[in-house]
């Protein structure tokens, strides 16, 4: 197995990619595998947060580029940029992990949050594609204890 405790130096070159859904990205202690097949083990200091495209450095020299993998999302669209806050205003509220773009906002799945973002007169369709919700004010994560995914992210509201 490979092991791995740290992310790589700036410049490093990868030669290995693990491909991880969001909520997998948040654990710092995980058994998973590289595209490759071969077994890698993460000791990451607790809270650490991977996103698509960082590089990890392995006990034995060996660099590997995490990859974000598609996964079943909520892109959620409306009609004016006063509803599309409204929208992430309640998402925030429920601390849900929400990923923002210029036009849109996307969650995992959910169809409780799918009926309430209709309710609120957005679009909403599902999408397939790589997750990476905003960080939030707190940048490194804000831990719910229990709840057994490590770190949420927050998108926050208007306090």
């Amino acid at each position: 197995m490979i092991l791995i405790e740290q992310r790589a130096p700036n410049g490093a070159t990868a030669n290995g990619r693990l491909v991880l859904p969001f909520e997998t990205r948040t654990k710092s202690r995980l058994r998973a595998r590289l595209a490759s097949g071969e077994e890698v083990g993460l000791f990451l200091p607790r809270g650490t947060i991977l996103r698509g495209g960082d590089l990890l450095l392995a006990r034995n020299g060996r660099v590997v580029e995490v990859v974000a993998a598609d996964e079943d999302l909520l892109e959620v669209c409306c009609n004016n940029a006063t509803d599309l806050a409204r929208a992430a205003y309640h998402l925030g509220n429920r601390h849900v992990a929400v990923e923002v773009g210029s036009a849109w906002l996307r969650l995992q799945s959910d169809h409780v949050l799918e009926g309430m973002l209709r309710g609120l007169g957005c679009e909403v369709r599902n999408v397939r594609a790589a997750f990476e919700p905003e960080a939030g004010a707190y940048a490194h994560g804000h831990q719910h204890p229990g709840d057994g995914s490590g770190a949420k992210i927050h998108l926050m509201g208007p306090s």
